[in-house]
């Protein structure tokens, strides 16, 4: 594992700043969902992109994981990743009416919305808020029933550090879980860096 790369100071500024946006992204769910989202405040922790698969298996445990990742641009960039444990695609399928007969198409559509909420109202929250402008690309699905040792596959992510920010839902109906995860380039990361110690200093 890598040194931290937020600071004390940083880490929870930054928590608090995602915190505010996933309370936008769990209203924007409860309306789709039509259930009441209860979220954890997110926890932040950081790994080097070569010990990604092991923190992520630190996070999730032993189970079969789906993910969508998203690319963001501009001032800020890297990928966001929203990561579900399979049986949170079951779960949130039941929740959405969904009987036994949902099918793969289905399935992915809801993961693919579901992610991109989090990842618009997660990252528009730290932008707003420090000062940042970014840009999204279209969430696609980037892997489908697999260990967390074989999530990035063949994929040569450019990135050299990750954000790891996890998020727990839980519904009314039942529990559901995804974490959010953000890989950056080092550069990336100082330029987030400055930015929450100008905002810390504004405090």
């Amino acid at each position: 594992m890598m040194d931290p790369i937020l600071n004390d100071e940083q880490r929870e500024a930054l928590q608090e700043i995602a915190n505010i946006g996933m309370g936008q992204a769990g209203a924007s769910i409860a309306k789709v969902l039509s259930e009441f989202v209860v979220l954890s405040i997110p926890r932040i922790s950081s790994a080097a992109t070569a010990d990604f698969s092991d923190a992520v298996a630190r996070l999730v445990g032993d189970t079969l994981l789906t993910a969508v990742r998203q690319a963001f641009i501009g001032e800020f960039r890297g990928e966001a990743l929203v990561i579900y444990p399979d049986v949170s695609v079951t779960e949130l399928g039941a929740i959405m009416g969904y009987d036994d007969t949902l099918d793969r198409a289905a399935e992915q559509e809801i993961m693919l919305d579901i992610a991109n909420v989090l990842i618009g109202a997660c990252l528009n929250s730290i932008a707003d808020l420090l000062g940042l402008m970014i840009g999204f690309s279209m969430p696609s699905l980037m892997a489908e029933n697999v260990p967390a040792s074989q999530l990035l596959g063949s994929e040569e992510l450019e990135s050299k550090c990750a954000l790891l920010v996890e998020v727990n839902f839980k519904l009314e109906k039942g529990n559901f879980s995804c974490h959010l995860v953000i890989l950056t380039l080092e550069d990336d990361i100082a330029t987030l860096s400055n930015a929450l110690d100008k905002f810390i200093a504004t405090l």
